[in-house]
């Protein structure tokens, strides 16, 4: 039986806790998770590429012994199917909020099976607790004095609360 290796790819900027929902959702479905955390130039990360690594590397550890399956965290700069097959994976997780979200996705699914039909995505809606989340709005409301505690987990409430201390 062939093994299943799902990716997880994402930009964490910074990690919420609908990004946690999914991946705990997605560990009970596949045998080995990768989290690509994707070094995009066309966006400008408040965190460096290191620090959401890390910040991600701290819940993944987590999730792994809670669930018994290996998750590794790796950043990745190139077309996402071309760093599915580096990283053997046959499933691509996405997370789904709104209908939004899902023209988006429909659209890179048919690009991504045209480059390589093997494969497969898989989407998973999120958590109606989460559906609202947004790294985007959780950097604004972190900025502007806000209470984030209940959208992301708190070694990254800290993290967003010294960024825009010190900045």
């Amino acid at each position: 039986m062939t093994q299943l290796i799902g990716l997880y790819p994402g930009t964490f900027d910074p990690p919420t806790l609908g990004h946690v929902d999914i991946v705990e959702r997605a560990a009970k479905l596949v045998d080995e998770l990768v989290i690509g955390v994707a070094i995009n130039r066309d966006k400008s990360p408040l965190f460096s590429l290191e620090e959401r690594v890390a910040m991600v590397e701290i819940e993944m550890s987590r999730i792994s012994k809670a669930n018994g399956i290996p998750i590794r965290v790796v950043p990745f700069e190139t077309l996402l199917v071309k760093f599915a097959e580096e990283m053997k994976a046959n499933i691509i997780i996405r997370g789904l909020r709104a209908v939004s979200d899902f023209e988006y996705e429909y659209q890179m699914v048919g690009m991504n099976q045209v480059l390589n039909d093997e494969i497969e995505t898989v989407f998973l809606m999120a958590d109606i607790r989460y559906q609202s989340i947004a790294s985007r709005l959780v950097k604004e409301i972190a900025r502007l004095g806000g209470d984030i505690s209940s959208f992301v987990p708190d070694h990254v409430a800290k993290k967003l609360k010294a960024k825009f201390s010190s900045g």
